[in-house]
């Protein structure tokens, strides 16, 4: 089906993000729609990320500090940039024509990609720019762009067909053999070679490129998803790009918790299978076995919503599609060797392609490193509304149900009817747009079968339409007066979710004898980053009880970092760079046979200053017996790491013993400061050494 383009609307006549995201007027948007005649859809863009030598790059926000010594760096790798933007100037700068604006610069310049660097709430005004302009292809690198920002980004770019988004929150995209980058990734680990990677986080990415280049294998692209909850690019459409790739011979994919996007991948590498002659094979890592339930673990997308699958779901899925899953991406590399040199021709049509076990793609391929590996009870799914450590966008139940008692929407504190329904909005990310969400049961057993979502265009009325309200009465098994009250419940909840950024407003419904519906459960989540980026929802965020939260979240929180305690034993406390490799480690740890006590993620760029308040912060937890300190240095100096932690150990006069994982850039300085320090200290190259220390330390098995 094709759509005819409207006139372009101007961006003066549009009502702004903020106005609409502040004043909560959802009132029907304006798609967005370019110049030409006809337009198919966001997917006819997928080809744009095919950049190489011919690409012609831009930089929004050229002559920054961030763009210029990235510019500098990608020049240097072979980058064909060609200039950049500062609004209202023009100039020169590295050598390089400066313009005023984006339309001045596609007249000029005639760029293919922009990469966008402008800093705080620009961010977003430049994504709009870039996509008004029909730039084909844009990377957005920064964090914490508010998630009703990014779903309006998301109404333009599906309905147009010129621009393609890789990120937000993400590296951006490399081809080693094009010498075209287009993000931050660390240049001295890639290598020109024949794996592909599409993933979610940064810092496990960079582990597998690592991995990869050590096995002689090298990579051709690295294609980043992002862990924000909305991904300009997922791994189908990564996926597609590699599949068609001669130089590409190896797939490796990089997943963790939150949404249904590796789902789709499983679906996807399951039909490829079936119809290729002598398949590509594929490899995973999933991160977030061990995450709690409701926790948002260090990524804005790293939370499931209702009767989403859990991260040993996404495994077991994976597996039946023939997907070979390790439990750390050091194990990519030579795994991904093996499976390269047995793969074999077709024979009869048929693919014959040989797993580690011995076996064709159609069984499951041998290449387990899970012991046992640990699998999510359904006693902590998703659905579960109370007894859930929180993180700080989360109101409690009581003022949840105030928002809805001023709304008309009847709440009682006990249950009183047993057969309990369920009912959120949140975000379709698969769709990216918002969505009702709906399940006949509460029964966390039958969850992820029944739920279902109803997805919707972002600033519409078709929430609430009657043939939208009639699907989800159906689905729900309500029929009769009772509509009338289920009417009330969406119209209110897209409401909040609409006019108070929330990310989830989820509930349990009952209906009692007469047919009246009531809220017997309520858990609303907001975005922290609409308030901290730009100061909205203030009397959202004024709602938060710090003294119910954990002492060490809130501590972590001053520091820029994101912590989580975890329950149990807890006698391994970890320190870790970046959210995916945090929840890889604890993962990886309990698959050892090792008890971690917490989730920590001091950021993509660990300092002295960070890791020395990681220490501080551990350390206070009386369980803790050993510190893992996890760090891949891609722009981080392992040499600057280990002198913080060095500076840490002695002027926190810590008491338990620390062992530490230093790769990346200068790993082998930092190994040696450490090494010799004559400090309670042992250094690894290895995860697999570093944690077996770390777990006999703390179970009392070695000394140092």
């Amino acid at each position: 089906m094709t759509r005819i383009a409207l006139p372009r609307l101007q961006r003066s006549l549009r009502p702004s993000l903020r106005s609409v995201c502040k004043h909560g007027t959802y009132g029907n948007v304006a798609p967005f729609s370019s110049s030409s005649p006809v337009r198919s859809g966001y997917a006819d863009t997928i080809n744009n990320l095919k950049i190489g030598k011919h690409t012609r790059v831009i930089y929004q926000g050229f002559t920054g500090r961030q763009a210029t010594m990235n510019a500098q760096e990608s020049i240097e790798y072979g980058t064909n940039v060609v200039g950049g933007i500062k609004p209202g100037v023009e100039g020169e700068h590295l050598g390089l024509p400066v313009l005023p604006n984006v339309r001045a610069a596609v007249e000029k310049l005639k760029p293919d990609a922009s990469a966008i660097y402008v800093p705080g709430n620009g961010t977003v005004a430049a994504m709009e720019e870039a996509i008004e302009n029909e730039i084909p292809l844009i990377i957005a690198v920064a964090e914490h762009i508010p998630i009703h920002d990014i779903l309006r980004i998301h109404q333009m770019l599906r309905t147009q067909s010129k621009t393609r988004l890789v990120g937000a929150n993400c590296p951006g995209i490399i081809n080693t053999w094009g010498r075209c980058r287009l993000g931050f990734q660390p240049l001295p680990f890639f290598q020109e070679g024949k794996v592909g990677i599409v993933a979610k986080s940064g810092t496990l990415s960079y582990e597998a490129v690592a991995s990869t280049t050590r096995a002689g294998l090298g990579q051709t692209y690295g294609i980043s998803m992002g862990g924000d909850v909305l991904a300009g690019t997922n791994f189908v459409e990564g996926f597609q790009i590699l599949a068609e790739d001669e130089k590409t011979e190896g797939i490796i994919m990089i997943g963790e918790i939150g949404g249904s996007a590796e789902i789709k991948a499983a679906e996807w590498i399951k039909e490829y299978n079936r119809k290729t002659a002598n398949p590509k094979p594929f490899m995973a890592v999933i991160g977030g076995i061990q995450a709690p339930a409701g926790r948002i673990m260090g990524h804005a997308g790293a939370w499931a919503a209702p009767g989403e699958a859990g991260a040993s779901k996404k495994i077991q899925i994976l597996e039946d599609a023939g997907v070979t899953v390790v439990d750390h991406p050091e194990k990519l590399g030579e795994g991904m060797k093996k499976l390269l040199a047995n793969r074999s021709k077709t024979t009869n049509g048929q693919s014959t392609v040989t797993s580690l076990g011995g076996g064709t793609s159609q069984q499951r391929r041998g290449y387990h490193t899970f012991r046992q590996r640990p699998r999510s009870s359904p006693a902590t799914t998703q659905l579960q509304l109370r007894g859930q450590k929180r993180r700080t966008l989360y109101i409690k139940q009581s003022q949840a149900f105030d928002m809805l008692k001023e709304r008309g929407i009847p709440t009682v504190d006990e249950a009183t009817v047993k057969e309990e329904k369920f009912i959120s909005i949140s975000i379709d990310r698969e769709a990216r747009q918002p969505c009702v969400i709906a399940s006949p049961s509460t029964d966390p057993e039958f969850a992820f079968q029944q739920s279902r979502k109803f997805p919707f265009a972002y600033g519409s009325k078709e929430a609430t339409s009657a043939d939208f309200l009639e699907s989800v009465a159906e689905h729900l098994k309500i029929s009769g007066t009772a509509k009338d009250g289920l009417k009330q419940l969406v119209t209110q909840l897209v409401d909040i979710f609409m006019s108070k950024e929330a990310f989830v407003v989820q509930t349990k419904i009952a209906l009692d004898s007469q047919g009246r519906l009531h809220v017997q459960g309520a858990k609303f989540g907001f975005d922290d980053a609409a308030f901290r980026s730009s100061g909205r929802q203030a009397e959202v965020h004024a709602l938060r009880d710090i003294k119910a939260e954990v002492r060490e979240d809130v501590e972590a929180e001053k520091e820029g970092m994101i912590y989580v305690k975890l329950q149990g034993e807890g006698s391994i406390g970890t320190i870790v760079n970046g959210a995916g490799l945090a929840m890889n480690t604890v993962d990886a740890l309990v698959a050892r046979g090792g008890s971690p006590a917490n989730f920590m993620d001091t950021g993509g760029k660990a300092t002295s200053e960070t890791i020395k308040a990681g220490f501080r912060i551990v350390s206070s937890d009386p369980r803790v017996k050993v510190i893992f300190v996890n760090i891949f240095g891609g722009l981080t100096l392992g040499d600057m790491i280990a002198n913080g932690i060095l500076l840490a150990f002695k002027d926190l006069n810590l008491k338990v013993p620390v062992v530490v994982r230093i790769r990346g850039t200068r790993e082998a300085e930092g190994q040696k400061l450490i090494q010799e320090s004559g400090l309670k200290l042992d250094a690894f190259d290895s995860f697999e050494e570093a944690a077996a220390r770390a777990i006999a330390l703390a179970k009392g098995e070695e000394t140092m």
